[in-house]
């Protein structure tokens, strides 16, 4: 009887505890070649369509950030990636109104396979630009990104609005 008190009151005290803090992680791909970074257009998924950014995607769980950048790579534009070439090149941490996120961006030395969109109900345009040459329609925290990864820093914050 006094074990099953003790349970009820530790349950009770489990539910009054406060919920601990989340933050969203993401993984972006910085693929560079001869000078050119290639980027994603965003289509027909509700978030910034029309808009460049790069090959990217959220942990799934029990999986390292490098892991889930080889599956997102994979799943997005059918690039094969090793853990062991992928190099971390940026970090942002992004407080948007009701959210928090960190947004970790890999630079793959090499990769197989010729980056292509696999998810054309997400993806309508993924191309190669010129570094000093880069669309105008990009996502704003992929500019600070690419501005601060062309510059080497490798940590930078955002506040606020996501436009």
């Amino acid at each position: 009887m006094r074990l099953e008190r003790l349970a009820r009151v530790f349950g009770i005290i489990r539910h009054m505890q406060k919920e601990r803090f989340k933050i969203t992680p993401s993984v972006y791909l910085v693929l560079i070649k001869d000078n050119k970074i290639l980027l994603s257009r965003r289509y027909n998924t509700g978030y910034f369509d029309g808009n460049y950014s790069f090959p990217a995607g959220h942990l799934d769980g029990n999986e390292t950030l490098k892991q889930a950048m080889v599956r997102e790579t994979k799943e997005e534009i059918n690039a094969l990636l090793d853990p062991a070439d992928l190099e971390l090149v940026h970090i942002i941490n992004r407080r948007i109104p009701n959210d928090e996120r960190v947004d970790f961006f890999f630079t793959a030395k090499k990769w197989q396979g010729k980056p292509r969109i696999m998810e054309s109900d997400k993806c309508d345009d993924l191309s190669w630009f010129e570094s000093n040459n880069l669309p105008k329609n990009i996502i704003p925290y992929i500019r600070q990104a690419i501005d601060s990864f062309l510059n080497n820093i490798i940590y930078s914050e955002r506040e606020g609005r996501e436009n």
